[in-house]
């Protein structure tokens, strides 16, 4: 399970005040020793990440952040990273010294504000119990919960807790199997063209074919130049076809009519995103000017081939549609501006290394700017002429 893609983890962060523990919290969580522990404050500079799978919360994401009370123009910089990561926060863990919570809690009550602002569940967890238990005056303020990481103490009961907050917050999105029925067939079209990476389906592809097995169904891969026998033999039609976006009018003009067709972006808008802030960002396009700027966002990192789908063919099919010259921007992984300001539209890949809280984060940026933003294959389906045949699979669902 430590191959479960990361945005498919739910992520629990550690937030609180250098020496609070939180480095061996973690420790303590996982059994193994994932981040650094010293008496010296400030000792986590930069987030660590650490995936797991510990029982019965299933493959998780742990981070460590640096001290919210970290001081100095550069941990003033850590601390303000720290926060960044409430952005792809599942739950998160606010972490304090018991013994020194009963002093000053005021900047852990700052925080939890920030949390609760945006709407993230959270638990208060008093650490280094073993140094305060048998003092008279425990700490005033309440907690979720007192454990000690030095002595295990609560540790279990620690993750019966974060396993239970985590179920109560639980969405049930799913890419692709409350579309099908046991024992349907989906066709899934991966064209093998010079931007499709060597010796392997993209994370994509992978987690569709894992999801249509979910529903008990049968997914049935092949190219788009070998998708009309693939079709023709079959006794059957298939309950749905999905393809690449970048294959969409090829493969529209192959498949019947009355076989539903979508693609793998598409998919992903519903699953990671909001497929109804996406679709009506499709409406910016008229409005587009000549010189107007447009900033092309995916959540991973990968070397970019001659004909990558971000920095050439997007921007090559937009010029072909609009008839316009416009400037583009490009931003990857982690890095998503602050500042949206400059694009008159954001257009974004499905996300599929995003957990579904960092994705929301970016749409919810787009939307409070006034900026449209919209994803990969809704974009491409709207300037290859199909978007309406795109959507059917799902008009009588909600996002």
């Amino acid at each position: 399970m430590n191959d479960t893609p990361r945005g498919e983890r739910l992520h629990i962060a550690l937030f609180g005040r250098r020496n609070a523990g939180k480095s061996s919290l973690i420790n303590a969580l996982t059994g193994q020793d994932t981040a650094i522990v010293s008496e010296i404050k400030g000792t986590t500079t930069d987030p660590v990440y650490k995936a797991m799978e510990i029982p019965p919360l299933g493959p998780v994401l742990f981070i460590d952040t640096p001290g919210l009370d970290d001081d100095g123009a550069l941990g003033e910089q850590r601390a303000n990273k720290a926060k960044s990561i409430l952005n792809k926060t599942d739950l998160a863990l606010v972490v304090a010294d018991g013994k020194e919570a009963e002093k000053d809690f005021h900047q852990e009550e700052d925080f939890i504000a920030c949390i609760q602002k945006k709407e993230i569940p959270y638990l208060i967890v008093f650490n280094k119990y073993d140094l305060w238990k048998d003092e008279s005056a425990l700490p005033a303020v309440s907690c979720d919960i007192a454990v000690s990481a030095a002595t295990g103490f609560h540790i279990a009961e620690l993750r019966e807790l974060l396993a239970t907050k985590l179920a109560a917050n639980d969405n049930k999105r799913t890419l692709v199997r409350d579309l099908l029925q046991p024992a349907d067939i989906v066709v899934l079209v991966v064209p093998l063209d010079s931007s499709a990476p060597k010796g392997r389906l993209i994370l994509p592809q992978q987690q569709v074919i894992r999801d249509v097995l979910e529903a008990g169904a049968s997914a049935l891969v092949c190219r788009d130049t070998e998708l009309s026998d693939t079709l023709m033999h079959l006794k059957d039609k298939p309950r749905l076809v999905i393809t690449d976006s970048q294959a969409f009018s090829t493969v529209a003009d192959i498949v019947p009519q009355d076989v539903p067709l979508t693609s793998f972006s598409i998919l992903f808008s519903r699953y990671k995103g909001n497929l109804a802030i996406q679709l009506a960002g499709i409406d910016a396009i008229r409005e587009l000017e000549n010189g107007d700027c447009i900033l092309i966002a995916e959540g991973c990192t990968h070397h970019r081939r001659c004909e990558d789908i971000g920095t050439v063919k997007i921007p090559r099919w937009l010029h072909e549609f609009t008839k316009k010259e416009f400037r583009f921007e490009t931003c990857s992984g982690n890095q998503f501006p602050s500042n949206l300001s400059p694009y008159r539209l954001v257009v974004h890949c499905g996300g599929c290394t995003l957990n579904q809280k960092e994705m929301a984060f970016r749409i919810a940026m787009c939307r409070d700017n006034h900026i449209p933003i919209v994803n990969y294959g809704i974009l491409i389906a709207h300037l290859k002429g199909v978007l309406a045949r795109s959507l059917e699979p799902f008009s009588d669902r909600t996002n």
